[in-house]
């Protein structure tokens, strides 16, 4: 009889080697436009480190709030490529994690944690610049007592993640791409790319036209135009 809540899964998805190296030359401004901005974790879940970008598959954790049992053994199962991504109720009253942990994961290759929940040690994880996004700060620790699950579909920031699914985020937030259609999108994005190239030279070179501004104005029927 199956444990409802308190489960290990094995994770069946896995975004390959070869589409994370591509995702990593994306920002996610580039990404989100091409999801029609919807795919997006609440920005209350925002960069702890001081730089840098954040790619790999979901590990998805759902865990009750301040407990970090299942935080722990994802940290033992998962590994290079992989972003733990961490379901912990948005609650902000104990951490989930702190150095420790993060050096554990550091020395592991795993890519690095998104946590809907509060983290500590948060000056020794600055300095190291290792890639977290959490919802907030408290010197106050977790329990180890679990129930939990690993692996199963979660929320964070209003946002569904299941196990497998691509994770991009960096200085400006951070999406979730269904595994079925990172490939699609990455041609999309790297479209917006040259597009994006082609604009700013024109910037630099005095060749760009704004009379689209302009024209959308009358459209609307704005007064003085």
């Amino acid at each position: 009889m199956s444990n409802l809540g308190f489960r290990i899964l094995p994770r069946v998805r896995k975004v390959s080697e070869e589409l994370l190296k591509k995702y990593r030359n994306f920002v996610t401004p580039h990404i989100s436009d091409n999801m029609n901005r919807l795919n997006a974790v609440d920005a209350a879940i925002r960069p702890i480190h001081c730089s840098g970008k954040l790619v790999g598959s979901a590990f998805t954790v759902k865990t009750r709030p301040g407990d970090n049992l299942m935080v722990h053994k994802a940290i033992e199962m998962a590994g290079q490529g992989d972003v733990i991504v961490v379901d912990a109720g948005g609650d902000v009253t104990h951490s989930i994690m702190g150095e420790i942990m993060v050096r554990i994961a550091m020395k592991k290759g795993i890519e690095g944690f998104i946590i809907d929940g509060a983290i500590r040690d948060s000056e020794a994880i600055r300095q190291l610049n290792y890639p977290i996004y959490a919802k907030g700060i408290t010197h106050r620790g977790p329990y180890k007592d679990g129930p939990g699950e690993i692996n199963v579909p979660i929320q964070i920031g209003g946002m569904v993640v299941n196990p497998g699914d691509l994770i991009v985020a960096d200085m400006d937030g951070i999406v979730v791409i269904p595994t079925e259609f990172a490939e699609e999108l990455a041609i999309k994005v790297e479209k917006t790319m040259e597009k994006e190239k082609e604009i700013l030279s024109s910037i630099e070179n005095g060749t760009l036209e704004r009379n689209w501004v302009d024209e959308l104005l009358r459209k609307k029927g704005c007064e003085g135009i």
